[in-house]
């Protein structure tokens, strides 16, 4: 079943180039919300307003959602509020970073 935990899921594949740690992790997804018609809407931020990986990060999440069984139409929406700041990261990732 499509939920929006699923979505997340399957995010956790998709990895910032930059830092090679998964977007999921480092805290770049504010919110997943799955459709009764299968589309679904994510809602990321990325660490900088000037992220050169940027487009590259969106458009591996729109083809890793795209490809979950069951998906209808995928909107990927860049939100910068709040803005990313390190401790969005799990905790545990961000001990590893230091």
């Amino acid at each position: 079943m499509l939920t929006p935990e699923a979505v997340r899921k399957a995010l956790r594949a998709v990895k910032d180039p930059e830092l090679n740690l998964n977007i999921i992790d480092i805290g770049l997804i504010y919110d997943v919300i799955v459709g009764e018609s299968g589309d679904v809407r994510v809602a990321m931020t990325l660490t900088s307003p000037g992220c050169p990986s940027g487009p590259e990060i969106v458009g591996d999440v729109k083809r890793t959602v795209e490809d979950l069984e069951g998906v209808g139409n995928v909107e990927v929406e860049i939100v910068w509020e709040p803005f990313w700041t390190p401790e969005r990261m799990d905790p545990r990732v961000r001990a590893f970073l230091g």
